[in-house]
């Protein structure tokens, strides 16, 4: 199974080897976005774009923001509805955003980015540009090259790429590393890359864990403003 080629909606429907627990469901927001919210990084209306299961979009609505929810996966929305009915949630193509067009003040990428190929995120960031307003922030986390190899990955993504796809449109003021929490114990996700990947899962050993025991994953951390033009 290539991880390039992962069915998200067959991901959460559980029709895979993976099963029903995802490393980044973790059936709360991702603690690194509960630090933007906590430091004021989010205002006006909210675009929570591959927002899955919607714990992070569930966050945001819960501080008075006006959030919508976007993911390709129609049973991701369908689950999310049911975990945050007070949120707008929709199924939508990332890299078109039809009908969304100048809708937003911030938004949040919470792992999409690196799960696009690079015409892919080409397109990703020309839509965003249409769906916000001048001025807009965005918040993006994606994976970096320092994630070892037998991590279930799509695409590991250079600061390089970051600056010159997202810096087309949009002023990067922040881009620096930082982990992301998965949902998994190494345990468990060593089994999980056992049942997707032909690969041995070894190198997996050397990621650290918080304090509950779970995996964190090298990230990019950005922080990008929308140009005015």
């Amino acid at each position: 199974m290539d991880v390039q080629d992962v069915d998200f909606e067959e991901l959460y429907q559980g029709a895979t080897p993976m099963g029903r627990k995802m490393p980044w469901d973790l059936g709360a927001p991702q603690p690194a976005v509960v630090a933007l919210a906590d430091a004021g990084e989010f205002t006006g209306d909210v675009l929570d774009i591959g927002c899955g299961l919607g714990d992070n979009s569930a966050l945001l609505a819960s501080r008075g923001l006006r959030v919508t929810g976007l993911d390709g996966a129609p049973s991701a929305i369908e689950q999310a509805r049911t975990r945050a009915p007070g949120v707008t949630f929709a199924v939508a193509d990332a890299t078109k955003l039809e009908g969304y067009e100048g809708r937003f003040d911030t938004v949040l990428d919470s792992a999409l980015y690196h799960c696009l190929s690079e015409e892919q995120r080409r397109a990703y960031l020309a839509a965003l540009t249409r769906a916000t307003r001048p001025g807009a922030t965005l918040h993006l986390f994606a994976f970096s090259p320092e994630v070892p190899d037998a991590f279930p990955a799509p695409y590991l993504i250079t600061e390089a790429n970051l600056r010159e796809t997202v810096g087309q449109d949009w002023t990067i003021e922040r881009l620096e590393p930082t982990v992301y929490t998965t949902s998994m114990t190494p345990e468990e996700l060593r089994q999980s890359v056992r049942a997707i990947l032909d690969q041995d899962p070894a190198a997996l050993t050397e990621l650290d864990t918080d304090a509950d025991g779970r995996v964190l994953v090298p990230v990019w951390q950005l922080k990008a403003v929308r140009s005015a033009g």
